[in-house]
């Protein structure tokens, strides 16, 4: 029983660590030649975002760590989860200061609605499953004013594909931008 919780622990941390891959790799030296400090910081500051307690498919958090200066960017749907991250970054060792650019999305019923249609469309494709295991899921689905932007990494070129067609098939949609990094690309 106990390697099962740590067998699920592990998976869900692979599983959640993916959308910040790329963000992870923007990392600068830091100016003082500190770059096992840095490496920590950038570490616990993906940490501390994966386990906010109402991050979801439907928000994008990526980051940049300068040195000891971190900026948050990306966008979410509830204005807590902006203060949350800031808060929870803040108290890092290491950390002097946090920029938030965090986009709170607009609050809107028609891009609710658009929401929740692309995830069922995407995640309901096949070879699109395997990306819906874990508590956040991997593809990221950003609507703001009826235009979506898809998040995240994927396994492959045609994963990529599948998923930009898959969500321009969604109806009341005005654009949809595919930001799917390829793995390993």
């Amino acid at each position: 029983m106990r390697f099962k919780g740590l067998a699920y622990l592990l998976a869900t941390f692979l599983v959640l660590s993916a959308p910040f891959t790329a963000c992870a790799q923007q990392q600068t030296p830091s100016p003082r030649g500190g770059a096992a400090t840095q490496n920590t910081i950038v570490r616990e500051v993906h940490h501390e975002l994966v386990m906010l307690p109402w991050y979801s498919v439907f928000d994008n958090l990526s980051y940049r760590v300068d040195g000891d200066r971190v900026t948050l960017m990306g966008q979410v749907t509830r204005p807590t989860l902006k203060t949350d991250a800031e808060a929870a970054v803040k108290h890092i060792e290491g950390v002097q200061g946090v920029d938030n650019q965090i986009e709170v999305l607009p609050n809107s019923p028609d891009d609710d609605q658009i929401r929740r249609a692309e995830f069922r469309a995407i995640y309901s494709q096949p070879s699109l499953q395997r990306y819906a295991e874990g508590a956040v899921q991997q593809i990221h689905i950003i609507v703001s004013n009826g235009h979506v932007t898809l998040e995240g990494v994927v396994t492959g070129q045609a994963d990529k594909d599948v998923a930009n067609v898959t969500a321009n098939t969604v109806p009341n949609v005005f654009s949809v931008t595919n930001n799917l990094t390829v793995e390993g690309k």
